[in-house]
């Protein structure tokens, strides 16, 4: 029998991590990784600010699956089958530990996402996988069975196999029994044609993971300064997310921000990312709260500038950038702080609003919420419900997750969940 073979289109984490599981579950098995630029794994290298954010610490299913604004219920069912648990296995088997840090994210111990491309390129030497690089896919075509025949269709296809023919750009075509399209998530639809023409749906993409822009507000002066607990609202939603915020030279940004973008991803793209923010500064307390503990602090520190110290524990240009623009002086004492100007500053501190225009993405780190539709892939094999022998992986399709490792562990899952199909439906592996 001849040896059977599957192509994977993308060399990112979902893409490598297919191949290798495919080749390790049954060797007899020829995988190919085919990648459009001269990078393999490029997010994993840039993920976590080059720490790679592996995974994300939350061992219960229902309460992961939570953290996919796209895909809830897709992902859940592919968790069953691989999970956090198997990731932080998995690594640990190839001698690479992770950690977790205090909001669950998961890197690994040497805070380096080499170790993890390492561990990963051991595996595709280890196992045999051929890479291809700077190779581009504009057509994947049916052209009979899975496990019919394989080759290259230079050398003359015959009639009944194989599987596919994948074309390239150069003009190549390569026969393939199994197919994995692991290719990431494209900005434009225009840019999916050649999956659309194997028969599958498109979900219109849009950007998930993005920044507040705020053109020429004051507040980006203070560029750098992050808070680290901060409840951010978008009027007129039902969307609120409270986290960590960073103010950046643009406007705002950090892991509450980026979550709200994932939530808001469809929502704010029909606006054109022109809406307004509530953001509550210290949302331990709600209006009336910190208009009590100012009076406190007025009694407790009557002689005190009121610029000195801050009872809320906010960075202290923050704090300077509050008063002033709530026209209380610096050198003002808490005993001689008018009503007026209280009132003005618990509302800016409580609900400070702010009019966004316009997004930054993180072009390294850029996610998309859009893609396969789900209905037309199932989610036990990460197999098309169109073409047998084609599947899924990752990016392409249409799910995505917040920030902290969640795009990563379907990345993970949805590549091994693929794996084991193809290895199983072999017929090499199951004759054998």
């Amino acid at each position: 029998m001849s040896k059977k073979s599957l192509i994977v289109i993308g060399g990112g984490a979902a893409g490598i991590f297919c191949a290798v599981n495919a080749a390790r579950m049954d060797p007899s098995l020829s995988v190919t990784v085919l990648e459009k630029t001269n990078k393999l794994l490029s997010k994993v290298k840039v993920s976590g600010g080059g720490r790679c954010n592996v995974t994300h610490a939350c061992y219960v299913i229902a309460d992961m699956a939570k953290k996919y604004p796209r895909g809830v219920n897709f992902v859940k069912k592919a968790f069953h089958q691989w999970f956090t648990t198997d990731t932080i296995q998995w690594f640990a088997e190839r001698g690479v530990e992770l950690k977790a840090e205090e909001d669950g994210r998961m890197f690994p111990v040497t805070d380096s996402s080499q170790t993890i491309i390492d561990c990963l390129m051991r595996e595709v030497n280890k196992r045999g996988v051929e890479i291809l690089m700077r190779t581009e896919v504009t057509e994947v075509e049916m052209a009979g069975e899975p496990g019919a025949a394989s080759g290259v269709a230079g050398e003359g296809v015959r009639a009944g196999g194989p599987g596919f023919r994948v074309h390239l750009s150069d003009g190549r075509v390569l026969a393939a029994d199994y197919v994995c399209i692991a290719c990431g998530g494209y900005p434009k639809s225009t840019m999916f044609q050649w999956i659309q023409k194997t028969g599958h749906t498109i979900e219109e993409p849009v950007p998930s993971l993005f920044t507040f822009n705020m053109p020429k507000h004051p507040i980006t002066e203070l560029m750098g300064v992050s808070v680290p607990d901060v409840q951010v609202k978008i009027t007129g939603s039902r969307l609120l997310e409270r986290g960590p915020l960073l103010i950046t030279h643009w406007g705002l940004s950090g892991p509450v921000v980026l979550r709200l973008s994932a939530w808001g991803a469809r929502e704010l793209a029909l606006g054109q990312y022109a809406f307004s923010i509530l953001v509550n500064w210290i949302p331990e307390y709600n209006e009336q709260g910190a208009r009590e503990k100012l009076q406190e602090v007025r009694y407790d520190r009557a002689a005190q500038k009121i610029a000195a110290k801050n009872p809320f524990g906010l960075p202290q240009r923050l704090w300077e950038y509050w008063l002033t623009a709530c026209g209380i002086g610096l050198d003002l004492r808490w005993a001689d702080l008018p009503a007026r100007e209280q009132n003005k500053l618990v509302s800016q501190l409580c609900a400070g609003e702010f009019t966004i225009s316009g997004k930054t993405t993180f072009k390294e780190e850029f996610v998309t919420a859009g893609g396969v539709k789900l209905a037309e892939v199932d989610p036990a094999t990460m197999q098309s419900r169109k073409a047998s022998g084609l599947f899924f992986a990752g990016e392409i399709l249409d799910v995505d997750g917040i920030t902290g490792g969640f795009n990563f562990q379907h990345a993970w899952t949805s590549g091994f969940v693929a794996a084991k199909a193809i290895a199983a439906s072999s017929p090499a592996r199951m004759e054998g």
